[in-house]
């Protein structure tokens, strides 16, 4: 009785996480967006419609899945898990590890009031990838091990500090100051979390920094908008009015913006023999698809004689993911994966099709979905977005 009661008293008192490189504490003022909107309201509104606001598990089905299919397989505490993906999806938890001793305390119900559930309860994270996720940043720390991401790569500022890119930016409710990781080299700051993303066995399953290939482009050129005149700021401060400046949109287009995909490949067929190549070009600076392993391009070819449809077939390029028993899992949870069939950066890739007899042409059209079919079954996705097509190009390849 002694030893137990002594385990249980150890197991109290142990420390439930360790926060060296935690986001200051917020105060009130700025808790979340809210007190952002009276100077920047057209820039939250933008932000407010995209996928870094539902960067959260109660917001984003795949996220919230994923988390539960990680607790389910692991048998880590929920809490646990949020932290370890917290590093990228809500970076401005309090507590950025757990331990063993967490787990345990948890499993036995004694984690009630422990640091780590106070943080993961915490309403600041309920915006995701806030205001403040990027702007109350003061260093990017690029030169680190590709293991550290997210929170481990970067240094805060002090609690209303705002970074930006204007060297010249005023405000009488913040400090702020100029990173050039906004203005220069805004990719930097995205390579914080779009880089090096890693199973729990170490199999890297994303990792656009790594495809990137140097260009004039920047990720927010595409990703958020060229820099046209407007405001960053509604704030009168020229002769009574807001200063004009180039800005761009705050609305993170990307895999789940429709729009941003008609037009991202090209397609290029043609008839060599029995065979119909295919060959995609990608003129993007990363490969497409990019980031998280389970997305997928589609290739579907309708074969016809006059109008007539004689066969039909579709070719998917996505990468499948497997666990130590050989069986289908999540890229987080990955040992191994299969071949990575992605469009390389300013690059292009060929693919072989047998034509039938008889046949005078061949419609293909090329889309993309968001998830792959194991993945979307693996997670039970109920929401469609998942599983729709969205168009890339489409091509009429007579023979």
């Amino acid at each position: 009785m002694f030893k137990i009661g002594f385990s249980l008293l150890l197991l109290a008192t142990l420390s439930y996480g360790s926060a060296p490189e935690a986001a200051p504490e917020l105060n009130q003022k700025y808790h979340d967006s809210s007190s952002c909107k009276s100077c920047h309201m057209p820039i939250v509104k933008q932000w407010s419609t995209s996928y870094h606001a539902k960067s959260h598990y109660g917001s984003d089905e795949y996220l919230r899945a994923s988390m539960d299919y990680v607790k389910r397989k692991t048998r880590k505490p929920i809490n646990a898990v949020k932290v370890q993906c917290a590093v990228c999806h809500n970076p401005r938890i309090a507590v950025t590890e757990t331990g063993i001793d967490y787990q345990i305390a948890a499993v036995m119900k004694l984690d009630k009031g422990s640091e780590v559930n106070k943080a993961v309860a915490s309403d600041a994270l309920a915006e995701g990838i806030n205001c403040l996720v990027c702007h109350n940043i003061d260093k990017v720390h690029d030169g680190l091990p590709p293991e550290k991401r997210g929170i481990h790569r970067i240094s805060w500022n002090p609690v209303g500090v705002m970074s930006g890119p204007f060297e010249d930016a005023n405000s009488p409710y913040h400090k702020t100051q100029y990173r050039d990781f906004f203005g220069k080299d805004s990719k930097k700051l995205c390579f914080v979390c779009h880089a090096n993303d890693r199973s729990e066995t170490g199999l890297v399953f994303a990792n656009t920094k790594d495809e990137y290939k140097e260009t004039t482009k920047q990720c927010a050129d595409c990703h958020m908008s060229p820099k046209r005149e407007g405001v960053a700021s509604t704030l009168a401060t020229e002769n009574g009015k807001a200063k004009k400046r180039m800005v761009r949109e705050h609305r993170f287009a990307g895999a789940h913006t429709t729009s941003m995909w008609e037009g991202a490949l090209s397609l290029v067929g043609k008839k060599e023999g029995n065979k119909l190549k295919l060959t995609l070009v990608n003129e993007n600076p990363h490969n497409i698809p990019t980031g998280f392993g389970a997305r997928e391009l589609l290739i579907d070819i309708v074969y016809q004689s006059g109008s007539a449809v004689v066969e039909s077939k579709q070719i998917s390029l996505t990468q499948h993911y497997t666990d130590k028993r050989g069986k289908d899992t999540i890229p987080h949870l990955a040992v191994e994966a299969t071949k990575n069939l992605s469009i390389p950066a300013n690059s292009e890739r060929t693919f072989a099709v047998d034509i039938p007899k008889g046949v005078g042409n061949a419609v293909v059209t090329v889309s993309y979905r968001l998830v792959n079919d194991r993945i979307r079954k693996l997670l039970k996705l109920k929401e469609k977005q998942w599983g729709e097509k969205k168009f890339i190009t489409k091509a009429n390849i007579r023979f």
